[in-house]
């Protein structure tokens, strides 16, 4: 049994520590808000914040919204780095900027412990499924002393690098994902305005060459119009921000996934922040003044 920490209980957070207290482990949590009483159940600690769960922990997990976020819960006053002691392991599981990374694993480092980036992929459904995709950056040892925690929580589990790897990997998947969506969203939206019927459109593609995740999830949701999150499009458009400014900053050009977010900021700007990130055809419908399903003008 371990001595997990967990910071950050939203949407993903909440399942994921859940599966770790599923899994036989102690576990020390502090969030922005009350720990739920799920994870209380299932016998979380309540810490009061940061520091105390580094203090308590041996492996602290980080699962929060952005950049800024993980700064603060490290290096804050009362954040995490004040409570570590020597051979602890920091696990940040958000998505996060890459080059950031690794100046925050170098600090941790200098206080003689580990630091591992291991963003995930598979959104809400994968994170109570336990089946996300674990994508890690950081040493070997660290990794190998926390992979039974991610084989609670995921399924696909790859030590991609060095610190910071692992996060540039999300960010190349935040860039496929989007470009996934958009291009179902332009098929789905043209085959309707057709006249076709999109859920049997979508139904013989999934048989070609064209079946994709994204074709059999987000595909549904377009034609059926459950928009909830899911995977929030703010969220999505912060880790295509990562992706464009780190291009920039490399000089080199992602027409593409510039193009995704523009529909993204479109959306957005419609009041569709919150919405989940299949909810881009929206922009798409926009732009045709015709939505996916509704009859063909005449």
């Amino acid at each position: 049994m371990s001595k997990v920490g967990f910071i950050g209980l939203g949407i993903m957070g909440v399942p994921m520590a859940a599966n770790i207290l599923k899994g036989g482990h102690q576990l020390f949590a502090h969030s922005h808000k009350p720990v739920s009483a799920e994870l209380k159940d299932l016998g979380a600690i309540e810490c009061a914040s940061g520091r105390e769960v580094a203090q308590q922990a041996d492996i602290v997990i980080i699962m929060v919204p952005d950049t800024p976020n993980v700064a603060s819960v490290l290096f804050d006053e009362g954040g995490v780095a004040e409570g570590l002691s020597p051979g602890k392991i920091v696990v940040d599981m958000s998505s996060i900027s890459p080059i950031e990374t690794k100046q925050f694993a170098l600090r941790i480092n200098a206080l003689d412990c580990a630091y591992l980036d291991a963003p995930v992929s598979g959104g809400e459904v994968g994170a109570r499924a336990g089946s996300l995709t674990i994508m890690v950056g950081g040493p070997q040892e660290a990794f190998d002393t926390v992979r039974p925690l991610f084989e609670l929580m995921g399924k696909n589990i790859t030590l991609v690098g060095g610190n910071g790897d692992g996060q540039t990997t999300k960010v190349a998947n935040q860039i496929i994902v989007a470009l996934n969506i958009e291009a179902v969203g332009e098929a789905l939206l043209f085959a309707s305005r057709m006249g076709a019927d999109a859920a049997k459109v979508r139904q013989a593609l999934m048989g070609g060459f064209a079946a994709s995740r994204i074709l059999e999830v987000h595909g549904e949701r377009m034609i059926k119009r459950t928009f909830d999150p899911g995977f929030r499009i703010e969220l999505h458009q912060k880790d295509l921000n990562l992706a464009l400014s780190s291009a920039r900053a490399l000089g080199v050009s992602l027409p593409n996934t510039a193009t995704a977010q523009e529909l993204f900021n479109s959306c957005a700007a419609h009041g569709g922040k919150a919405w989940d990130h299949s909810a881009l055809v929206r922009a798409l419908e926009l732009m045709a003044n015709y939505e996916i399903g509704a009859p063909v003008p005449q």
